[in-house]
């Protein structure tokens, strides 16, 4: 490949991912929002923000717990959030039981209490491990917010009514990842801009 060929595909990268963020602009602006406000409700009744992130989304998983117990733009208080996922040893153990399906399951169902939200990340949302966390939430009638993309039949299927699914209209992983941080960022920026502006 010479060096005009990856000037080409550096550029239709950037172009790939900008036209991926103007048509999720038209069309998640008001779920981000209404994300934000469920978010918010919960923060303000005294409950937790639960997160998970499959595969490589963990990495945003962990970025956006970070942004509610730290902070986004502003010094303010830890928001309470848990990050639930592969943890090495646990991950191991439930894995040497030929188990992987409930690699998710047993962290939430220690740590949920009504009221909580699951935030779930999920680019292609096909995996049992996935689906058996959003059944679990849906026992406990714990809304769910699910960062997805275009192809997520089987999360869209799972979902209650009160719950949301912000679906990134991309079709490479690569793109639903990077748009998935936006709306982390996002969210992170309204969710302090409605508590701690003032």
């Amino acid at each position: 490949m010479n060096d005009n060929n990856l000037l080409d595909k550096v550029k239709n990268t950037f172009t790939e991912s900008i036209q991926t963020q103007i048509s999720a602009t038209e069309s998640l602006s008001d779920s981000i929002v209404q994300a934000s406000e469920m978010l918010v409700g919960c923060l303000l009744d005294g409950h937790k923000i639960i997160v998970c992130g499959n595969g490589r989304s963990n990495a945003n998983a962990q970025f956006l717990v970070t942004n509610l117990l730290h902070r986004y733009h502003l010094e303010r208080p830890s928001l309470p959030a848990l990050l639930i996922g592969l943890d090495g040893a646990l991950g191991a153990s439930i894995i040497a039981d030929n188990n992987p399906a409930q690699i998710f399951l047993r962290q939430f169902e220690c740590v949920a209490q009504p009221g909580d939200v699951l935030i779930l990340l999920s680019p292609q949302g096909r995996e049992e491990a996935v689906l058996n966390l959003i059944h679990a939430a849906n026992s406990k009638e714990l809304p769910i917010i699910t960062l997805t993309g275009r192809q997520n039949d089987h999360i869209r299927g799972a979902l209650g009514e009160d719950d949301l699914d912000i679906s990134i209209p991309a079709q490479k992983e690569a793109r639903i990842i990077e748009n998935h941080l936006l709306v982390i960022n996002i969210l992170c920026d309204l969710i302090e801009h409605r508590l701690f502006s003032h």
